[in-house]
């Protein structure tokens, strides 16, 4: 957004917008092909040293690669309590998200009359407040699990909560902070901000529930979340014909009644642990013992970890 402002003002509007964009894109997916693998063993990139610990690691997941999967198991996964908070919480996620990237800058331009380049600039402080928070956050819910042992359910819930309640309230102190641009803007920034957090909660959430169907899950979770986006921008527009700051609270109120609500029912119906559907009884009786036997993770002790690879014994540091 900041830099949109810029290209819009002085490199030839808003075409220059869609042109740069697009070609970071294609920039970004070259790079992708050439440094992404499917195995770390076939990363040129990675040191020996790098590449023992990842196949040690992950070999229960190695392991379910070399059979064929049964089918994914859609009935148990539509009627799983978690699943379903989840994809409850996605969708307040969602919506809260869309209303602001979509609908923050017709905001600052309409009610607070800022420039196109003041607007592009300050409608891009919240997302970056949310970049530097899904960081800060993931590193303490790692801290939290690991060195507190603090429950994985737990920690989710409390960082959805986080990343619910503060965005809501943050665009509530916005919408009755009138035309002060100095008070609008930072509760947009901080309140946005905590939305970060839902990143190493929400977000990850399905690996937790189901290791071998993450990406399934991601997916359908993420899909009908995404539905929600096309709901936020009509309905401001329905409720905004004048772009007054009263028309503009009923929206915001309407955002802060979703992010919690469906806050409310994540914290009731979401879980952290692994779902009985996610290893079906025909991979159970199809374990591969030479892969239990020969690589294997140790218990931590004393900062560091035992990864037992092929037979070889290597320590390592533990990351926290």
């Amino acid at each position: 957004m900041a830099v949109s402002g810029l290209l819009i003002r002085y490199l030839g509007g808003w075409t220059s917008v869609f042109y740069v964009f697009g070609a970071c894109g294609l920039a970004w997916f070259c790079l992708w092909m050439s440094l992404a693998y499917n195995d770390p063993s076939q990363n040129p990139h990675l040191s020996e040293y790098e590449r023992k610990y990842l196949l040690a690691t992950m070999g229960h997941l190695k392991q379910k690669t070399k059979q064929d999967l049964p089918p994914t198991p859609w009935g148990k996964i539509a009627t799983s309590g978690p699943v379903i908070g989840l994809i409850i919480a996605q969708i307040g996620h969602d919506f809260g998200l869309f209303t602001i990237i979509t609908d923050l800058p017709k905001y600052m331009a309409d009610v607070l009359h800022f420039s196109i380049t003041s607007n592009g600039i300050l409608s891009a402080l919240p997302l970056m407040m949310m970049w530097v928070m899904a960081i800060l956050s993931g590193w303490i819910v790692d801290l939290l699990i690991s060195k507190k042992n603090w429950s994985v359910t737990f920690v989710r819930k409390l960082f959805v909560t986080i990343a619910s309640i503060g965005p809501g309230l943050g665009i509530l102190a916005a919408s009755y902070s009138g035309c002060n641009r100095y008070a609008v803007t930072t509760s947009f920034t901080l309140g946005m901000g905590l939305m970060g957090a839902f990143l190493p909660s929400l977000k990850v959430n399905a690996l937790d529930l189901s290791p071998t169907y993450a990406g399934t899950l991601m997916a359908l979770v993420g899909g009908i979340g995404a539905l929600s986006g096309t709901v936020s921008p009509y309905l401001v527009g329905v409720l905004t014909p004048n772009s007054t700051i009263t028309e503009w609270r009923v929206v915001f109120w309407i955002a802060f009644f979703v992010l919690t609500s469906t806050n409310l029912i994540y914290c009731f119906m979401g879980s952290g642990d692994v779902q009985e559907w996610n290893e079906p009884l025909s991979m159970k009786e199809k374990k591969e013992p030479c892969l239990e036997d020969n690589n294997n993770i140790s218990a931590k002790e004393n900062g560091e970890q035992t990864i037992k690879y092929n037979g070889e014994l290597t320590k390592y540091k533990t990351p926290l």
